[in-house]
């Protein structure tokens, strides 16, 4: 048994030793995670210390998961909650701001492909895991949690060929939902 994993069950009977020492081993991957987040988030004023911290509370007491793998697949999920509930109180903020609309009229610009924002990507993803959980689970494990295929499978105990299709599946659902 890993270290990792002797630590994580320590921290889920409650010893806030592990619990401080597992934050301490799992800190640079952690916050790896939360760049990789950042990148597929757009423009935001988080920065991955805040997004790994916040993370970490929200994970409470006893990190979810038993081993590196699903505990990394729990972290990733509650790393894109951080995001999306940023980027909702920020959108509220600017709502009742008093700014005035800009509106761009540069031609050049318009014909730009437009990148969904991360309530956009969020609203499709609660719409997959309504339609298709396993397809949900797969592409934040992949995706968000930038786990590999072989990964997935040994986490999910589904094969590799299944999971390529519920790829292809959830990515056009996707695509979809976000084009229309």
């Amino acid at each position: 048994m890993s270290e990792i994993t002797l630590l994580l069950e320590q921290c889920q009977a409650g010893d806030d030793a592990a619990k401080d020492r597992l934050f301490t081993l799992l800190y640079a991957d952690l916050k790896r995670l939360a760049r990789a987040h950042l990148s597929k988030a757009g423009p935001i004023t988080l920065d991955p210390s805040s997004i790994v911290h916040e993370a970490w509370l929200r994970c409470g007491d006893a990190p979810a998961g038993g081993s590196r793998r699903q505990f990394f697949a729990y972290a990733s999920t509650v790393m894109r909650s951080v995001i999306v509930d940023h980027v909702r109180e920020r959108a509220a903020q600017k709502r009742g701001g008093g700014v005035a609309e800009v509106t761009l009229s540069t031609a050049a610009f318009e014909e730009l492909p437009q990148q969904p924002d991360a309530l956009s990507v969020d609203e499709a993803l609660q719409a997959l895991e309504r339609v298709d959980e396993r397809g949900h689970k797969l592409v934040e494990m992949r995706y968000f949690g930038g786990m590999t295929l072989e990964e997935i499978a040994e986490v999910m105990e589904l094969s590799v060929p299944t999971l390529k299709r519920d790829w292809r599946r959830a990515r056009a659902f996707l695509f979809d939902y976000l084009s229309a």
